[in-house]
């Protein structure tokens, strides 16, 4: 099956850099607010979804004009965010990954509701990054590369219980055969060492969250 990378723009603050991050393959799914910013920065959504209670009724009819494809569902009988929208019509897409900007705000039950909606992606063999300008968060069940992308820290957060069997090779602080549980910051505000390091973990899965200030 052919890789597919969908990027998902949500409503939060998003810096009109990410944008370059664009490839030619990409599908593009603005949810509510985040379909506006797409098309008031030139980019035609390939699908756009949501309430779009967030928007005026003249910028709804923008998003309408520039989107390849509209899915609106009511505002008040909806079981799902917006954000979780877009990312359920990213797995129907055949997404082998999926990118989320504009997804961290001042909204923590939105934030959190986020975060945990990469483990749909992993139940669906799906990588899942969530990225803005501060940080970039992935979730592993077993083994990861980590790049240097320019953030100061990787901090590791259980999102199990706990996670056995920690390797860390390439960081400033090492590793080996580590437990973390929830409620610990063992694994907070670590660093690479060069330009790749790499997480091995035996059983539960890892929030690795690359952030700075």
């Amino acid at each position: 099956m052919e890789a597919n990378r969908v990027l998902i723009f949500a409503g939060g603050t998003i810096d009109p850099v990410f944008l370059k991050n664009i490839s030619q393959n990409d599908i593009i799914i603005g949810a509510d607010r985040g379909a506006l910013f797409l098309v008031e920065h030139g980019i035609s959504p390939d699908i756009s979804v949501g309430d779009f209670d967030s928007v005026s009724p003249e910028e709804l009819e923008k998003i309408k004009k520039s989107s390849k494809e509209l899915i609106q569902c009511d505002a008040v009988n909806k079981d799902l965010t917006d954000t979780e929208l877009a990312f359920e019509v990213a797995i129907q897409r055949h997404a082998t990954e999926i990118v989320m900007v504009g997804v961290l705000g001042s909204r923590l039950d939105h934030t959190l509701s986020n975060i945990q909606m990469m483990l749909r992606g992993m139940q669906h063999q799906i990588t899942s990054v969530i990225w803005d300008t501060n940080n970039y968060v992935t979730l592993t069940g077993t083994t990861c590369e980590i790049e240097d992308r320019g953030y100061t820290y990787v901090s590791l957060l259980p999102l199990t219980p706990e996670v056995t069997g920690i390797h860390l090779e390439g960081f400033m602080y090492p590793l080996d055969n580590a437990t973390l549980k929830m409620g610990q910051s063992l694994g907070v505000s670590n660093r690479l060492k060069g330009e790749r390091g790499t997480i091995r973990i035996e059983s539960g899965l890892l929030l690795i969250i690359q952030s700075k200030d």
